[in-house]
């Protein structure tokens, strides 16, 4: 009786080192996927890294040249508001001359001698 008890052990531990092997074996491959799909996502990120800096190097590239290009046009545009300014103070110039005109009941500048001078900056 002693004898088959043992050999039940031994055929039961034999199946139980049989399971082990195979799900070890499984778990092997698993890993080793498991390392692939790594290597992979290590060369994407690598790339992506690669691709997100030249990114970031032509953002700030196009930075650079806008604000030069702003830049270059502010002078531009401060000549405009001058303009602006002279165009306002003729207009102001020529509507109190206007005014003075028609509360004076003269006609015309030249009525009394009087001349209007604009002076234009």
């Amino acid at each position: 009786m002693i004898q088959i008890s043992v050999a039940v052990a031994a055929i039961a531990f034999a199946g139980l080192a049989v399971y082990l092997i195979l799900t070890l074996r499984r778990g092997m491959t698993t890993l080793g996927e498991t390392n692939k799909t790594l290597a992979e996502v290590r060369n994407a990120v690598h790339g992506l890294t690669q691709e997100a800096s030249q990114l970031i190097r032509n953002a700030n590239q196009v930075t650079r040249d806008v604000k030069g290009k702003i830049q270059t046009i502010d002078p531009l545009f401060e000549s405009v508001h001058d303009v602006g300014e002279v165009i306002q103070t003729v207009t102001d110039s020529v509507k109190k001359a206007a005014g003075i005109e028609k509360g004076s009941g003269r006609s015309g500048a030249g009525a009394s001698g009087t001349q209007l001078r604009v002076k234009v900056k």
